[in-house]
């Protein structure tokens, strides 16, 4: 069916007056195919176009806000289930071993002959649970942790050697001589408290967490041949 004169002369003259192409199909009854195959033609002045422009813009502005609320609404939606899941675990001291060996073996230093437990990292919640999993898991002997800093030319050493102390537990004194990265001081981290080496000297127990992890992973992680 061939489409009405007086319909095509509407859309033209919505068309020049800066409407969208969705608008016009959608005040015509129109699809916006029809719409965009009559107006193609159409040689829009500088107004026209900005206005055109400008309801892009917004358009293109709407989608990214409802995108960002749908978005913030899943993240919000998978805390609080995430908060009701942890909630309700029971942690008991073999699991407690099990988590926590799975930790090392992501973040500490693994060697066969190791007669040390080496765990390091820059985030302080992680650092701190795994050090809760590790004292409920372990007879654990405080006077054998020693902690070494890693830290950036911008850090303030007494200050985040008070900080790591605060998140580990372990005194201050028991800190060795902080190493100090290079770094040119043209680019700081913001919030960035350097890395803490959290030391542990226990043969027996460093032998322990890794044959337990080593145990975990050959359980349910087998090696599958080439």
């Amino acid at each position: 069916m061939k489409p009405k004169i007086s319909e095509k002369k509407e859309a033209t003259r919505l068309r020049l007056r800066g409407r969208s192409l969705n608008e016009i199909a959608t005040q015509l009854g129109i699809s916006k195919a029809s719409a965009s195959v009559w107006l193609r033609d159409i040689q829009l002045s500088k107004r026209a176009r900005q206005a055109i422009q400008k309801k892009r813009q917004k358009a293109r502005q709407r989608s990214a806000d409802t995108h960002h609320t749908q978005t913030r609404a899943r993240l919000e939606e998978s805390a609080s289930l995430a908060k009701v899941m942890v909630a309700d675990v029971h942690i008991d001291q073999r699991l407690s071993c099990v988590i926590c060996a799975l930790m090392y073996w992501c973040e500490g230093e693994k060697t066969k002959n190791d007669k040390t437990l080496t765990f390091a990292n820059s985030d302080p919640r992680l650092v701190a649970t795994f050090l809760h999993l590790f004292r409920k898991s372990f007879d654990v002997d405080e006077r054998k942790f020693r902690v070494c800093l890693h830290l950036h030319g911008y850090h303030k050493e007494n200050k985040q050697i008070r900080f790591w102390s605060r998140v580990t537990g372990i005194s201050t004194t028991q800190f060795l001589k902080t190493y100090h990265k290079s770094n040119t001081g043209k680019r700081t981290r913001e919030g960035y408290a350097g890395c803490a080496s959290i030391r542990y000297y226990d043969t027996r127990i460093a032998r322990q967490i890794q044959a337990l992890a080593r145990a975990t992973l050959q359980k349910y992680g087998p090696i599958v041949q080439w």
